[in-house]
């Protein structure tokens, strides 16, 4: 199995004014989303369980997961990793002016399971390169390191196959919340 991605050949502009480049702009070739029904009807059938009781199952933990992740948890998803909330906001020297007005986004935050992170590094990426007028001109099969990046880390890189150095295994000890300058820079 392999990931596709498309290199579509695309003008692109840095201003109004600009008059653009003609730049290769990589991203994935994503498939059609899977209905729950369809999911729900495979686990059913891997599991040996009846499809009602797996859609009972499946509708309970998806409120326990909601339920617990916004009352703070760090939750857990079978196989893939966990979900919790965190915040982007400003940061203020003077406690007296810490106001929920700081908040700029509430966001979900998942991140990966060592084993997921191991079998997405270990995936082939196979790109397929169109020029601007969509015809197909070259293709090409990774070679690359496999680096996967780390959610947890602020400056988005690699730190390693799974390495957690916080409590709860966040990097950030679980708090969960990004701190912008005051500039919002």
């Amino acid at each position: 199995m392999a990931l596709k991605v498309k290199a579509q050949e695309k003008l692109v502009k840095f201003s109004k004014t600009d008059a653009g480049v003609w730049r290769y702009v990589m991203m994935p070739e994503l498939y059609t989303a899977l209905a729950q029904d369809k999911v729900i009807k495979e686990a059913a059938l891997r599991s040996g369980v009846s499809r009602g009781v797996m859609q009972a199952c499946w509708d309970a933990a998806g409120e326990v997961i909601k339920a617990w992740a916004t009352e703070g948890h760090s939750v857990a998803l079978p196989g893939l990793g966990t979900m919790r909330f965190g915040l982007r906001a400003k940061s203020v020297e003077d406690v007296n002016k810490v106001k929920t007005s700081l908040i700029k986004s509430r966001r979900i935050i998942f991140t990966p399971s060592v084993d997921l992170k191991d079998e997405l590094a270990a995936t082939a990426i196979q790109i397929t390169c169109y020029d601007r007028n969509g015809e197909e001109v070259k293709r090409v099969t990774s070679s690359d390191d496999g680096t996967v990046e780390d959610p947890e880390n602020e400056d988005g890189e690699n730190t390693g196959n799974g390495e957690n150095t916080g409590e709860n295994g966040n990097n950030n000890g679980g708090g969960g919340t990004l701190v912008d300058d005051p500039d919002g820079d």
